[in-house]
């Protein structure tokens, strides 16, 4: 079953501060994601992978396309759909990890992570459970868990980071280079989150600059250099 359907986007930047010079970025991109499927997109960088994500995400607005997510009820176009569209979309089906841990100052790890089953309706011990055991298994010291991450070192911010992305259950989540602050071992435990997720039929788009991470995970790798826009 198609989970992501993407047609035909194109993104170009437009440099006020230049005169209005229009920057194009990506043009004529199209592939699919099934339930179960992790998609690499490859290439180097600047060739607009993360623009990619950020389109699908509705992080950034298509020139042109359809970006067409199932949520299991109907399918949304993330392209043309209304802010209050998007929102919807992310609170149940759309989820997404990012190189950077960006949440409110001096709230605890715990709650960081376990806040998006509280916001679908898990009561606060279960959720707290849960969370602590993502923490777990991401091998975040619990002596941490009760401290605000502002003072975490890099890799303990990115491993809060995701296990908040990956707690809830989403049909669709994106990957924004999730191992890249990781030492072997925490690399290794995502692996196995992604792998999870796979099982459990999510589908997943992932940028993975570490060859043995992309190599472990992805059904697939999509070069998007053949989508450079002219």
């Amino acid at each position: 079953m198609t989970v992501l359907d993407v047609q035909d986007i194109a993104k170009s930047f437009t440099l006020h501060l230049r005169g209005g010079l229009t920057l194009p970025v990506v043009a004529g991109v199209s592939f699919e994601v099934a339930a179960g499927e992790c998609v690499a997109l490859g290439g180097p960088s600047g060739a607009g992978k993360s623009s990619i994500l950020k389109m699908i995400y509705g992080n950034y607005r298509t020139d042109a396309g359809r970006i067409l997510i199932d949520d299991g009820a109907a399918v949304i176009d993330v392209a043309s759909a209304s802010p209050r569209e998007i929102l919807a979309l992310r609170a149940t089906t759309l989820g997404y990890v990012s190189q950077f841990l960006r949440v409110i100052p001096r709230v605890a790890a715990l709650d960081i992570v376990a806040e998006p089953l509280r916001a679908r309706g898990i009561d606060t011990t279960e959720a707290n459970a849960r969370a602590s055991a993502m923490l777990k298994r991401l091998n975040l010291p619990e002596r941490l868990w009760h401290l605000p991450p502002a003072t975490f070192s890099g890799g303990e911010q990115q491993r809060v980071n995701i296990a908040r992305g990956f707690i809830a259950d989403t049909r669709l989540l994106l990957l924004d280079e999730p191992t890249a602050s990781l030492d072997g071992a925490n690399r290794d435990a995502v692996i196995g989150l992604i792998r999870d997720k796979r099982a459990a039929g999510t589908a997943l788009v992932g940028i993975f600059h570490d060859d043995e991470v992309r190599d472990a995970v992805a059904d697939r790798t999509l070069d998007v250099r053949a989508f450079a826009a002219a």
